[in-house]
């Protein structure tokens, strides 16, 4: 039998009106909404109705889209759909977390809050910004970056695609050089250069604050950001402050993902960045997503007569 891989959206994937749908029509999806908004009271508010600007601030960024990729993989649930193997991009493996039960809902949701403030916090004293990088191949990418000071790849997305990180002016240097080698940059709309060591100050006070949690081991194979397997020996804690300054390896997780027997992709949360990532990765895999109603309805259909 296929196995199922739950993927969890990252940071970008926002938009106003995220999850909306799946409140009002499932409960697993409503008791989701419901404990972050007892957290944090404005959570639901901006998930349907704030402005790009709010949506685009780390510190509202990040529990908004917990939120909402939780609320995904509850309503999948409540139907019956259950991964064999999960990731989550960037915060969404922190969703990922949650959802194997390696911590409460309540735990998880509270360190996403403040992850997103750390990080914007950082955000704002080192001005950085994040561009995508297409067309190119990553070692290209990688030595493109060398050239220029203040550069970093920070997420291997997928065969041609790579985001860096880097202070503004170095940026606009950098796409120069990106031009004059026939590839092709995209500003990513966050507030910071993450994946970095412009991340440093939050990833050195998100392990501080991760001492006081019990973070067990996921109950399903969950695949890190930071070195592309499952958890095994490694400390959760470890790989979650390691994250903030190191690359996704998005690319190299979902193929050994698909190493591992994932066939079917559900990605759960806004949009379908992972899912379009992972049809560029394979043509050998199916991907669905979750956002809404319609999108719930089709995936559980479509997932139930493969299985």
């Amino acid at each position: 039998m296929d196995k199922i891989a739950l993927i969890f959206s990252g940071q970008g994937a926002q938009y106003s009106g995220m999850g909306q749908q799946l409140r009002e029509y499932s409960p697993a999806a409503k008791a989701v909404f419901d404990l972050a908004d007892r957290l944090r009271p404005e959570t639901s508010m901006q998930c349907f109705s704030g402005s790009d600007a709010e949506l685009t601030q780390t510190k509202n960024t990040q529990p908004c889209l917990f939120c909402v990729d939780l609320a995904a993989a509850a309503a999948l649930n409540e139907a019956g759909i259950k991964p064999d193997l999960v990731a989550g991009f960037s915060l969404g493996e922190l969703a990922a977390l949650t959802y194997a039960e390696a911590l409460s809902t309540e735990e998880g949701f509270q360190l996403v809050c403040r992850r997103g403030a750390l990080m914007q916090e950082a955000g704002e004293k080192n001005k950085s910004a994040m561009a995508i990088v297409l067309k190119l191949e990553d070692e290209k990418v990688n030595n493109l970056c060398s050239q220029v000071e203040q550069v970093y790849p920070v997420n291997y997305n997928c065969p041609g695609q790579v985001v860096v990180s880097g202070i503004p002016d170095s940026l606009e240097s950098f796409k120069g050089i990106v031009k004059e080698a026939k590839g092709k940059t995209i500003p990513l709309g966050v507030s910071g250069g993450f994946h970095c060591q412009f991340m440093q100050p939050a990833a050195d006070r998100f392990s501080v604050e991760l001492k006081e949690y019990d973070i067990t081991m996921p109950r399903l194979p969950l695949y890190s950001n930071v070195t592309a397997l499952p958890y095994y020996n490694d400390d959760p804690k470890d790989l979650l402050a390691r994250q903030i300054i190191s690359p996704v390896l998005w690319h190299k997780s979902v193929e050994n993902m698909i190493s591992d027997g994932a066939r079917i992709f559900i990605e759960v949360g806004p949009g379908r960045v992972l899912s379009n990532f992972v049809s560029r990765i394979s043509d050998q895999v199916r991907c669905f997503h979750v956002e809404d109603i319609d999108s719930l309805l089709q995936t559980i259909a479509e997932v139930k007569i493969s299985a």
